[in-house]
């Protein structure tokens, strides 16, 4: 079946809402609305986008610079915008190596068309679930080497496991599969801030008919961590880890990075 037959413009998507957040033209009339209707009672959340796309792009500039990565495994990658993790990771290290993965037949048409890498390095596509990490993992196999370090890249993508211990397998397969020297970098919403206005969000969006979305409490994204090192400052608002400059005004989104010993 053709990739873009399987789109279903009936319900709201959260690639295309986020795009349309992020001030993209990838989305449809849906997306737009259920934005529109959010923003009404919370309209920090495009800023909460904005910070969790430099969140990104401060976390993958550490790992390939200071700590050395040359892989990255970003699965839940959203439709292409401005500083995809392989632009960032390649302008510091053009030989990385960057495979990106979801499940949404327009990021992937999109991500095939616009994520092309430099000469020196490698990017690939993988059309598959968060849910089955052995299908993500079989596939990565064609363009990463997993006896070598990898970042293992969760942005914004956990909270669509609504499972608390669903979520926790899945990070746990996917991390035991790399090698000492790899990371893990998670961002997610939680209810720390803006909590009534979170709340009616997500009811709001769960009651769509789109894919079911949860918050969770920092202590919950930081058991993702367990048994890896946590690096400074921890799980934190992601405006506010490691800033470089940026506005660090606190969001719904939190994220940490983690290496593993």
């Amino acid at each position: 079946m053709d990739q873009l037959s399987r789109l279903d413009t009936s319900v709201a998507h959260s690639a295309r809402l986020w795009n349309y957040l992020l001030g993209g033209k990838d989305n449809f009339a849906v997306d737009r609305e259920a934005a529109e209707q959010v923003l009404t009672f919370m309209p920090e959340l495009v800023q909460s986008a904005r910070y969790n796309r430099e969140f990104l792009g401060r976390a993958v500039r550490f790992l390939a610079g200071e700590a050395g990565i040359r892989q990255f495994l970003d699965i839940g990658t959203g439709l292409p915008t401005a500083s995809n993790t392989h632009e960032v990771a390649q302008q510091t290290a053009p030989s990385a190596r960057i495979v990106y993965v979801d499940n949404d037949p327009m990021v992937l048409v999109h991500a095939r068309a616009l994520l092309t890498s430099t000469p020196d390095g490698a990017t690939d596509y993988i059309d598959a679930d968060i849910r089955d990490p052995e299908a993500i993992l079989g596939s990565a196999e064609r363009t990463l080497k997993f006896d070598q370090p990898i970042a293992i890249m969760l942005l914004g993508i956990l909270n669509f496991v609504v499972d608390d211990d669903e979520a926790a397998a899945i990070v746990r397969r996917l991390v035991d599969a790399v090698p000492s020297g790899s990371y893990l970098v998670v961002s997610h919403p939680t209810t720390e801030v803006h909590k009534e206005a979170v709340v009616r969000a997500m009811e709001m969006w769960n009651a769509s008919g789109s894919a079911p979305i949860t918050a969770r409490t920092p202590a919950a994204i930081a058991s993702f961590f367990d048994g890896l090192e946590l690096l400074e400052p921890g799980v934190l608002t992601v405006s506010q880890w490691r800033p470089d400059g940026n506005d660090t005004t606190v969001v719904t989104e939190f994220g940490a990075v983690g290496r593993k010993p």
